[in-house]
Parts: structure tokens; C-alpha cells; sequence
């Protein structure tokens, strides 16, 4: 496929060829008109000036004295020559310039009447100019027509010339018009060639991001390219960690199960503790794996609205604890959105919504609303809380969750790291009336 910088300078070129040949047609048009026009004002002259010199004399008897006819009507080698019908279509005179020249089928005007056109004669072209009058006379009216004609080679030279002169001056204006235009486009395409190179230096590691200063048309993209590469970073140091962490947390329970086998405690015992460990590697297992499959914000998310995926999550939840029926209040705005995988933020409501109903005894609060830029996300319950110091340490910075503490273990440090990956805020903390209260703080979708 053609390249940009050459599909542009194509259609660019095709299109400066047309309008040049557009207006040479237009130009040619125009002065091919003009010259004719010329020629007829030309030949009108002559027969004004002829008429101007030619009398009737009282015996009907035409006279055009020879000394005061235009040079060209009198020189025997002119290219214009005239002549003048009488009654009965009669040459009444002719020029001296008309000797050996062609005459044209001949009638009588009208009074008044004027015609120019252009005629063959013996197969070369010629312009012709007739003018019928009625001369007065005593004994009355005598109709004349006067012609003048002249040939065609004076007209086509200087069509000629100036066909010449004009195509090859708009031939040099041509090229310096592709010249500039290719100048014009190679500045005007410089900041693609360039976001051309650094993607190539991307591409071959030798840089990270885009570094470039862009145009206002190409910032959108060049901010959204370096979003991409940043969140596949992000994602890619995740996987790595995530597996790191999952080999580290395997590591443990492991080598309780290698211990096991040699161990010489009875049969009741050794299966409790291999059936323990077991059921700590799938649930660590299960939390890397969520861990490393945060999607994490991106600018192709589309934006999702809260109150759906919460009422989604409240009927799924109720249904797993069919012995409970707290009562349950769901406060979240109809518009209220967030741009967000949708994985991810069934994973945060989730989580949350599960604890507060494994804990509560009869109250589970859902709500969400616009806070400023952010959108703040809250649940409540009304069960036992947890201890301060449990809250802090869940809540340090890279605690694992390998220690698989039933409740708000693994889950709560599922929503730590998601809220981690999306730059929110995560803060718990006792309800003063007894029960446990999870904020979330994200970033309001624009």
C-alpha cells in the first residue's frame, strides 16, 4: 500500500494538474474569443472606412476612389480584401487586394443587416464581415452589401503564440507549484515521520514512551499511545510479580506437604494437614491469578454504570447466603458511571458486597455518588468490625495475601491491589455503632 506522504502528494498533484488544465482551457477559451472578437472589430473598421469612401453617383454608377482605400484593400499581396454587391447580386466593385482571390456565394443584405462568421473557400479558412445598406439616391433607394474578408493566418499565429507562451509558462508555474507543495508536505507530515521514528525506537527498546512535542491534531494519539504502553507495562510488571509471588507463596505450603509425606503422625492427622495445605495453595492460587488479571485503567474502557452492576451483585450474593436476610440498601444515582474494566469492578463490588454479608448480622448498606473529581464507592454492615491493628496491616503496602485469614483476608487484599492498579483510595474503618465501613475513592470518569 502506498504510502501517506505519497497518497497525499498524488491526489494533491492530480488535483493541481486538472486545475491548471482547467484553467488553460478557460484562459485558451477566453483569448481565442477575444482574438475573434478582434478580428471582427478589425473588419468592421475596413468597411465603415469603405463606406465611408464610397459614393453613388446620380446614374446609379458606384465610385470608391482607389486614393484614399486602405493600404491592405489596395496592395495586390494583401490577406484582407473587399468587395461591394449591387442589385441583381452584382459585383459592383472590388479591391485591388480581391484579384486572384476566392469570392464567396453572393446575396443581398437586408438594410441594416450584419454578419460575421467564418467560411472555407478553396479549402482554407477565412472571416468574413457583411454589412447590407440602402444608399439614397434621388431617383430613390440603391441597396448595397459591402464585404470584407481576410484569411485566417494572422488570427491562427497569434492563437498559436500564445497557446505556446501559455502552457509553457503555466508548465513552469506547474512544477513550482509540486515543488512547493512537495516542501509544504514533507513540513506539514514531519510530525507523523517523527512519531514514525520514535515508535520504531519503541519498537527496538531503545525508548519507552513517546517523548515528542506533537501538534494539538496528533496530541490525542500520541497521549493515548503512551497510555497504551504504559498500561501494558503496568500489566506485564503485574504478571511478573503475581507469578514471583505465587512461586514464593507455593513455597511454604509445599514443603509442609513434603514434611507430611515422611512424617510418622497417623493416617487421620497426615491427611488433615495435606488437606489444609491444599486448600491454602487454591486459595492462593486463585488470588494471583485475579491479582495479575487486573485489567487496570485504559483509554479504550468504555464507561459502566454502578447501579446495574450493583443490583447484579446484591441478587448473586443473596442467593449464596440463602440463610441470611439482612436488610439491604442500595443508595447508588441512576447515571452514576465509571470508566473501568468491568472484571475489575465486579471484583471490587463483589469482594466487598460478600464480606459485608458473610459479617453482618442484619443491615448491609450499598451506596456511590459524585464527590468533587472523584467517585466514592461505601459499604457498610453492621457486624463485629474488625480489630485496628488487623486494619493497618491489610492495609501496608505489600502485605501478601498468602496467609489465607478467613473473612477479610483475601478478598480486601484483592480490592487493595485493584484500587492500587487505578490510583484510588482505599480506607476502613469501624462503624461507630458496631459494623464495618469500606470507602473507595476513583477518579471520576471525564
Amino acid at each position: 500500500m502506498m504510502s501517506l506522504n505519497q497518497r497525499i502528494l498524488l491526489s494533491a498533484t492530480l488535483v493541481l494538474l486538472v486545475f491548471i488544465a482547467g484553467i488553460t482551457l478557460t484562459l485558451d477559451r477566453a483569448f481565442y474569443d477575444s482574438a475573434r472578437v478582434g478580428v471582427k472589430d478589425r473588419l468592421f473598421a475596413k468597411l465603415l472606412m469603405l463606406m465611408g469612401d464610397a459614393e453613388v453617383e446620380e446614374s446609379g454608377e458606384l465610385d470608391v476612389p482607389t486614393n484614399l482605400l486602405d493600404a491592405e484593400l489596395g496592395h495586390v499581396n494583401s490577406d484582407t480584401y473587399a468587395f461591394i454587391i449591387g442589385p441583381a447580386n452584382t459585383i459592383m466593385w472590388r479591391s485591388t487586394s480581391s484579384l486572384n482571390k476566392p469570392i464567396p456565394a453572393i446575396a443581398l443584405l437586408e438594410k441594416g443587416k450584419k454578419e460575421f462568421e467564418q467560411i472555407t473557400l478553396n479549402d482554407e479558412p477565412y472571416f468574413i464581415y457583411r454589412y447590407g445598406v440602402a444608399w439614397e439616391t434621388p431617383s430613390g433607394d440603391y441597396p448595397l452589401t459591402f464585404h470584407v474578408i481576410t484569411d485566417t493566418v494572422l488570427f491562427e499565429a497569434q492563437i498559436e503564440r500564445y497557446r505556446e507562451d501559455l502552457w509553457g509558462w503555466l508548465g513552469v508555474m506547474a512544477v513550482f507549484l509540486l515543488a512547493t507543495q512537495m516542501l509544504v508536505l514533507r513540513w506539514g507530515l514531519l510530525p507523523l515521520r517523527e512519531v514514525s521514528v520514535e515508535l520504531a525506537a519503541i519498537e527496538s527498546g531503545r525508548q519507552e514512551s513517546l517523548k515528542g512535542t506533537y501538534p494539538s491534531e496528533l496530541k490525542l494519539l500520541t497521549d493515548s499511545i503512551n497510555s497504551l504502553i504504559t498500561h501494558e507495562h503496568k500489566q506485564q510488571k503485574r504478571y511478573r510479580n503475581g507469578l514471583a509471588d505465587l512461586a514464593h507463596s507455593l513455597k511454604t505450603p509445599l514443603a509442609v506437604l513434603q514434611g507430611a509425606i515422611h512424617s510418622e503422625s497417623d493416617e487421620a492427622t497426615r491427611r488433615k494437614t495435606i488437606q489444609e495445605q491444599i486448600e491454602r495453595m487454591d486459595n492462593t492460587i486463585q488470588y494471583q491469578l485475579r491479582r495479575a488479571a487486573t485489567a487496570g485503567s485504559s483509554p479504550g474502557m468504555g464507561l459502566i454504570l454502578l447501579r446495574p452492576m450493583a443490583d447484579r451483585i446484591v441478587n448473586t450474593v443473596t442467593k449464596a447466603y440463602r440463610g441470611k436476610h439482612p436488610d439491604i440498601a442500595v443508595a447508588i444515582g441512576d447515571t452514576v458511571s465509571l470508566r473501568i474494566d468491568e472484571g475489575d469492578l465486579m471484583e471490587l463490588l463483589g469482594n466487598l458486597v460478600d464480606n459485608a454479608f458473610k459479617w453482618c448480622r442484619h443491615r448491609v448498606h450499598l451506596s456511590a455518588d459524585y464527590q468533587g473529581n472523584q467517585v466514592v464507592i461505601q459499604v457498610k454492615d453492621d457486624g463485629p468490625g474488625i480489630q485496628p491493628h488487623e486494619i493497618a496491616r491489610i492495609l501496608e503496602r505489600g502485605v501478601r495475601a498468602d496467609q489465607s485469614t478467613p473473612g477479610h483476608g483475601i478478598g480486601l487484599a484483592i480490592v487493595r491491589d485493584i484500587m492500587q492498579v487505578y490510583g484510588g483510595e482505599l480506607s476502613i474503618e469501624n462503624n461507630p455503632g458496631g459494623g464495618l465501613s469500606v470507602t473507595l475513592r476513583l477518579k471520576k470518569s471525564k
